[in-house]
């Protein structure tokens, strides 16, 4: 009988989301703003054309969604999350009083 620890995997990442974007544009904004040590007028300039061309496909998404009759948009909207269950413990609670137990087999 195997006794391994099973632990859950880590979460899956999350896909791109809009307040993603909206944050590093302000990082971006703060650096170019820093007077000490600046952003590169030339990254500056790379990052604003990337936003520039999600928002862009964020357009799209949002006349796809009109046509095809969609309620929502994963990189509009916050993603909808699933309720973590916690991590398996050893110590007992007032649902679990016996969180370690021992199986015993007859005949294997």
């Amino acid at each position: 009988m195997s006794t391994e620890d099973k632990t859950a995997p880590p979460p899956a990442p999350l896909p791109p989301h809009i307040e993603q974007m909206r944050q590093h544009l302000m990082n971006t904004l703060v650096d170019l703003r820093d007077r000490a040590n600046p952003m590169d007028v030339d990254r500056a300039r790379a990052v604003a054309d990337v936003a520039r061309v999600m928002v862009d496909s964020a357009k799209v998404e949002v006349e796809y969604i009109k046509v095809a009759g969609a309620d929502r948009s994963d990189f509009l909207e916050p993603p909808v999350t699933k309720p973590q269950l916690p991590a398996p413990s050893s110590t007992p609670t007032a649902h679990r009083p016996f969180p370690t137990a021992t199986v015993h087999r007859i005949g294997d």
